[in-house]
């Protein structure tokens, strides 16, 4: 079992230059932890997101860190022309010495979409396209395109990666059917809902996996859970409710501003989201045991933690982070299947 970090950088009320502090603060505190890697989410004109520009925050965590590895969960690739964020992957995977993960979607919001002028109903064809462009281009010298979205021709391409041939790719997932073709291409994944969707879900990816990559190990197949610990059950829990339901007016901020329900990815209140298993709170032998039985009968051998949000402080996050390095993450060394 490998431990990661998830975070969306949701907005808390301190202001942006100590906010972002904190957060690399934090980034030296997994780094020094041993956690395997680092994994940020995109958002825009929303409170839920301020790294916006995953690139220019990424950039930083590589300074601010020597052995973690990092990356976007994910990019938004329809946001982008592909080659300009072909060539940030190139930069981020160079200046941090190979240590970037490329997680890749097209985006759960399509109010951000409509935003940037994009139409939400081409997002998944937009998102094909953009893909091809950016995997053709981490192998050649030399990129001709010509498609619907994007055209360019012999354009010659000066940055490469350093891990060949190219990044770990990973990709967020929310049904069997969508492990089914992340297996397929190869992807690590990663599930954030509840572990009775979750389960399946890991499960199919890994049957599917086994099916088309008989000769390859199993990748990092990941469940991701915010995480508060503190020295008793009582106050992780009372940490938990405050912080939690200030994250979660910043998840469905836009969605208020619109007055429309979330077509996908809509998350649970804090009682549900306890009792579904997304929300872990409590002292270290609390969160260990519940996620013993969440994994249980499971493939997931790789536990990422959603541990700064909310209105929870610096000293919190930071105590929250320890207490599961020293106590929760020993007792899961030996558990799981390492990729």
């Amino acid at each position: 079992m490998q431990f990661g970090v998830f975070d969306h950088l949701d907005r808390s009320d301190l202001a942006l230059p100590d906010y972002y502090e904190a957060r690399l603060q934090m980034i030296e505190l997994y780094d020094r932890n041993g956690f395997y890697a680092y994994h940020v989410a995109e958002h825009h004109a929303t409170p839920l997101g301020m790294a916006p520009s995953p690139s220019v925050y990424l950039s930083a965590v590589a300074q601010r860190s020597r052995c973690l590895r990092f990356g976007p969960l994910v990019y938004l690739l329809p946001f982008y022309h592909p080659l300009r964020l072909l060539e940030e992957i190139c930069m981020l995977d160079q200046m941090s010495r190979g240590r970037l993960e490329f997680g890749l979607g097209r985006g759960i919001s399509p109010i951000e979409a409509t935003y940037f002028g994009l139409d939400p109903k081409q997002a998944q064809a937009q998102f094909e396209e953009a893909l091809e462009v950016i995997q053709r281009g981490l192998h050649t010298d030399r990129l001709s395109f010509d498609g619907k979205y994007y055209h360019f021709d012999d354009v010659p391409i000066q940055l490469t990666t350093v891990q060949q041939p190219s990044p770990p790719m990973w990709y967020g997932l929310h049904s069997p059917e969508s492990a089914e073709r992340a297996a397929v291409r190869g992807y690590n994944m990663v599930s954030l809902d509840g572990i009775e969707l979750a389960r399946p879900t890991g499960i199919r990816f890994s049957e599917v996996w086994n099916a088309t990559h008989p000769a390859k190990p199993q990748p990092k197949i990941g469940l991701c859970r915010f995480f508060v610990l503190a020295d008793t059950d009582e106050t992780a829990l009372a940490l938990a409710e405050r912080a939690y339901t200030r994250w979660n007016l910043s998840f469905n901020f836009l969605f208020k501003l619109k007055d429309v329900v979330p077509a996908f990815g809509k998350r649970p209140g804090y009682a549900e989201a306890l009792a579904d298993g997304r929300l872990v709170a409590g002292r270290p032998e609390t969160v260990a045991r519940i996620m013993r039985e969440q994994l249980e009968g499971t493939p997931y051998n790789y536990l990422i933690g959603q541990f700064a949000f909310g209105d929870l402080t610096l000293a919190q996050t930071q105590h929250s982070v320890q207490l599961f390095a020293d106590h929760v993450m020993p007792a899961f060394a030996t558990a799981g299947q390492e990729a």
